[in-house]
């Protein structure tokens, strides 16, 4: 009873808080946000108050599982529905401004246009969807390499929920027009201290169950799931440092002026890519590309070299995002030659998962989720490739500014990331819920191929697309005056901005089928299917030739 009432005391005291908050507000959107905060405290409360039998509900909501022999997966279940349905929002919200360039009647304003969706696509399918499905799978793997159940249990629900809200209060202030209007760290200050607080309660649960391991190596998946913790942390703190105007108020003022601003911007948000979209994406790669295709992984050294070579050379390249501005030559040059340097160990990484397939390539035929883990690996290789092409200045000064560069960061996030992401909720959902296999293999193979051709119409548009913006922005008459104005520019690329809409229709398309087999696959359901993976086989054909004697 004392827990009870100390848990409630503590949800009244923040339900106060929130409401005292929206009363004194400084502006609409941080009284909204103040309410949300108030709906949650309140709804927590009434949970609270409502179960005097607090223990049955927090083995659920609170607790690990009383049975020691069992690992603790609720957070990892949970994790996967999150990612499963934040897919869906963030997914739908780039397909909704693919369609607003193509049709500009689409911009509702003010909460629908343009500039308030873009950030609530990014931002979903980044922290919503991505960030999810990292939380659930570290979670799933640190216990399974280290052998033992997840340290603080509390603590690790508290991050998944934490999370949650977090996603909520920056999609929400992004319709709402609260921004900082920092790529890939738009969300305002106070919800930037929430992230941090939720961050660090995520470190110490991995960490504490790194440390309490019964198996005495620390597996390299870890290694990059800790390093990607750690230095999303620093990367966030630096990045968001600011100055509110008023502790009830939304706006704030960044720490840094400036190309000293853009300096810090692109240093974060390269490595947002490099340690949020890369790292822990191949900490997935190194344990469930090995599990699905029943092999040990090529090289155990080559992943070490990696992981090393990795987390020394990616954070050093953000300069090249800032070629031909008022950063020093000397900070560009050196953010390229990093960016060139990166080529090396991110194709080692991509041939050491690829080559672990060996003695099992047949799988490919038979197993759609294996073909996603590959096709993920091949666009991790050729992303990491066009990356470093593209920091070159010769090659830049093409590209920057162009949706090229639109295609290259989608050809990595759809098809790396994407597909990565993909594989590995086909895979956790049987294991998690206990069926024997999902709903439909056969489903999973319309959604690979889905994918595919969706990623191949929306790269491949962007990619025309960024070269024709270059070559019409650069184009000068005979007269020494440039050819083309702007609006020609935009006008010569409406055809190629409906392709990439076509490309978003076919992959959300995919990932709408993979909800409703994920859904029937925990509702207990099998889909009557032919098996694919059994070839075709006639026993009376299978014999050899013998010659009949004439009569």
């Amino acid at each position: 009873m004392e827990a009870v009432l100390s848990r409630a005391g503590m949800w009244f005291l923040l339900l106060v808080l929130s409401v005292a908050a929206v009363a004194t507000a400084a502006d609409g959107g941080f009284a909204v946000h103040m309410t949300i905060l108030a709906i949650v405290a309140f709804v927590a409360l009434c949970l609270t108050v409502a179960r005097s039998d607090f223990d049955s509900l927090g083995n659920a909501i609170v607790r690990a599982p009383a049975d020691p022999s069992r690992y603790d997966d609720d957070p990892v279940r949970w994790g996967v529905i999150a990612t499963v349905g934040w897919s869906i929002v963030g997914m739908l919200a780039g397909l909704v401004v693919a369609l607003q360039l193509v049709f500009p009647a689409l911009n509702l304003e003010p909460w629908l246009n343009f500039g308030r969706l873009r950030p609530l696509h990014t931002s979903g399918v980044i922290f919503a969807f991505g960030g999810n499905v990292l939380i659930a799978s570290s979670f799933y793997v640190v216990q399974r390499t280290c052998r033992t159940r997840l340290a603080f249990p509390g603590l690790a629900r508290f991050v998944f929920w934490g999370y949650q809200l977090f996603i909520v209060l920056a999609a929400t202030g992004y319709l709402l027009g609260i921004t900082q209007s920092r790529e890939y760290a738009e969300p305002e200050w106070y919800v930037d201290l929430w992230l941090t607080i939720v961050w660090v309660a995520y470190f110490v649960v991995f960490v504490g169950t790194l440390i309490r391991r019964t198996e005495p190596h620390i597996y390299v998946a870890n290694w990059f799931y800790l390093s990607f913790i750690i230095t999303i942390a620093m990367l966030h703190i630096v990045n968001n440092l600011a100055v509110p105007v008023t502790p009830l108020g939304s706006l704030s003022y960044s720490a840094f002026a400036g190309v000293q601003d853009a300096l810090t911007q692109w240093w974060y948000g390269h490595n947002a890519v490099a340690f949020f979209l890369t790292v822990p994406f191949l900490a997935m790669m190194y344990y469930f590309v090995p599990k699905q295709a029943g092999r040990p992984i090529y090289s155990y050294r080559l992943s070490i070299l990696h992981f090393w070579s990795l987390i020394f050379l990616y954070i050093w390249a953000g300069p090249h995002h800032l070629h031909y501005t008022a950063l020093p030559d000397w900070a560009q040059t050196l953010g390229m030659v990093f960016s060139v340097i990166l080529w090396m160990p991110s194709w080692g990484g991509m041939i050491n998962g690829l080559m672990t397939l060996n003695g099992a390539w047949d799988k490919v035929r038979t197993d759609p989720i294996i073909r996603m883990m590959v096709l993920a690996l091949a666009f991790y290789g050729m992303a990491t490739f066009e990356g470093p092409m593209l920091s070159i200045k010769a090659v830049n000064s093409l590209s920057h500014y162009t949706d090229w560069t639109i295609g290259h960061v989608h050809a990595g996030a759809l098809g790396w990331n994407g597909m990565i992401s993909f594989a590995v909720v086909y895979f956790l959902v049987p294991r998690l819920w206990k069926r024997q296999r999902l709903y439909s293999l056969r489903w999973v193979n319309w959604h690979f191929w889905l994918a595919t051709v969706g990623i191949v119409f929306y790269a491949a548009a962007m990619w025309v697309a960024g070269i024709t913006q270059g070559l019409m922005w650069r184009e000068y008459g005979a007269d020494g005056y440039l050819v083309n104005s702007f609006v020609e520019t935009v006008a010569a690329l409406k055809p190629m901005y409906l392709l990439r809409a076509i490309g978003g229709v076919l992959y959300l398309a995919g990932a709408v089928l993979m909800v409703a087999n994920v859904w029937l696959t925990i509702a207990g359901r099998q889909r009557a299917e032919a098996p694919l993976r059994e070839a075709p086989y006639d026993p009376e054909a299978d014999r050899p030739i013998v010659a009949v004697p004439a009569e």
